[in-house]
């Protein structure tokens, strides 16, 4: 769409071209967004890694409760996390959210290798949570 040019329209210029945007508003609209993401980006971030936490501890606490109900109901521990799945006590093994993994539960067997094989669950994840506690002694 081409507008004519007017005497009076401040956007038009001698040379028959509309005015546009200056390096220096460029440049400081730039480091305004660029400011605001310095000081966004490690919220977000930080953010990202407090809900991975809250995700872990919900996900011991299911498949604690699980395995609970499953020696309720059976006076014994499953073999393995699969059961828990078959036997319905759970949809599906959960996956540990800070290593994306369902393959690195670390599995505490019971004392009395009579009641199954399956007493606790932990996570396998490397490194400390937020409180400076290990994944693996959640």
């Amino acid at each position: 769409m081409v507008f004519p040019i007017a005497s009076g329209n401040p956007m038009a210029r001698k040379s028959g071209h509309f005015a546009g945007f200056t390096l220096i508003e460029l440049l400081v609209t730039l480091s305004i967004i660029a400011l605001l993401l310095a000081l966004a980006t490690p919220r977000y971030f930080g953010r990202v890694e407090m809900a991975k936490e809250v995700a872990l501890k919900e996900n011991l606490h299911r498949m604690r409760d699980a395995l609970d109900q499953f020696y309720g109901d059976n006076n014994r521990y499953p073999e393995s996390l699969q059961d828990l799945v078959t036997r319905k006590y759970l949809r599906q093994i959960p996956l540990d959210p800070v290593t994306d993994s369902e393959k690195t539960w670390i599995i505490v067997p019971p004392s009395d290798p009579k009641k199954g094989k399956v007493f606790d669950i932990k996570s396998g994840a490397p490194g400390h949570g937020k409180d400076g506690t290990p994944y693996k002694n959640w």
